[in-house]
């Protein structure tokens, strides 16, 4: 199932106190979040997400991940068994285990946008070099570093990789990757938003200039937004974590919201509330204390 379609409400900020309501879902980043910086999720944050479900409360994982890389954590999914990947690009379903992921929806990034961003970039930032996630294959120029420990399905300029008959052209692009070799990267973010304006939607989760381009309107919050609706799930029921750029609009939307003590200053600004860092199971620390107060 291929979708696109814009989700206004993606950017609402709840207008009731989160703390009046009971939370019915749990939204949470994985790298930086979750995740400790060894990649390992902790005992004591296997047993917190296994007490929310318990307690009734669906857990997602929300991630700027691809589906093939969601193996940290496939031995923890409970329930139903979905997460978001490529910033709300998918939706995915985790029971098949690694490598036998389900796509469950699959909101694409068009090639002529993708085509019209990669051109708009060039111009703006020079020497930027690109990559191509699609929904299995993952396409490199000859140029972009080894930043991802996987060997590339294809090397070619982008545009011959995003043209209608190039290499995977049977496969939906989920997101390109835009690296620049020395531009900050907070920089890089503000000048490719401004260059590349309403024909994608740019963000990045890496420490490095390091930019994640989805379709238009496409983002972490307007996916879960989604997911929520077709459940009966409001925004104020959401609790949510997160630590970089790409979390914002999701920590922004949800009802309650908490920033990790390792997170961006833009997340820290945009959560309703923080807690401790991520390698002191930050994440498990607020739902401990949730569960106890239902």
């Amino acid at each position: 199932m291929r979708e696109n379609e814009p989700v206004t409400s993606a950017t609402r900020q709840p207008e009731t106190p989160a703390a009046d309501i009971p939370p019915r879902l749990i939204a949470t980043d994985l790298d930086g979040t979750l995740l400790r910086d060894d990649k390992s999720v902790s005992p004591r944050t296997v047993a917190a997400l296994a007490a929310a479900e318990e307690a009734g409360i669906e857990v997602f994982f929300v991630t700027g991940r691809p589906a093939r890389w969601m193996d940290v954590v496939s031995d923890h999914v409970h329930g139903h068994g979905l997460a978001i990947c490529g910033n709300g690009a998918a939706v995915v379903d985790l029971h098949g285990g690694p490598g036998a992921h389900r796509f469950v929806k699959v909101r694409e990034l068009a090639r002529e946008n993708a085509l019209d961003a990669v051109g708009l970039l060039r111009e703006a930032a020079p020497g930027t070099v690109y990559a191509v996630e699609q929904t299995y294959g993952f396409y490199q120029e000859p140029d972009y570093p080894k930043l991802h420990m996987e060997i590339p399905d294809n090397l070619a300029p982008a545009e011959e990789l995003l043209a209608e008959d190039g290499p995977g052209a049977a496969e939906p692009v989920l997101k390109i990757l835009a690296y620049h070799p020395s531009i900050d990267p907070d920089a890089f973010l503000t000048l490719s938003r401004l260059a590349i304006g309403d024909r994608a939607n740019v963000t990045r989760s890496s420490p490095s200039a390091l930019l994640e381009i989805s379709g238009p309107g496409v983002s972490k919050a307007s996916t879960l937004a989604l997911c929520c609706a077709e459940r009966g799930i409001s925004h104020e029921e959401v609790v949510a974590f997160g630590d970089m750029p790409n979390d914002v609009e999701m920590l922004t939307w949800a009802g309650q919201s908490y920033a990790m003590g390792n997170a961006h200053p833009d997340v820290i600004a945009a959560a309703s509330g923080r807690t401790v860092a991520n390698n002191d199971d930050g994440v498990a620390v607020v739902i401990e204390r949730m569960l106890e107060r239902l």
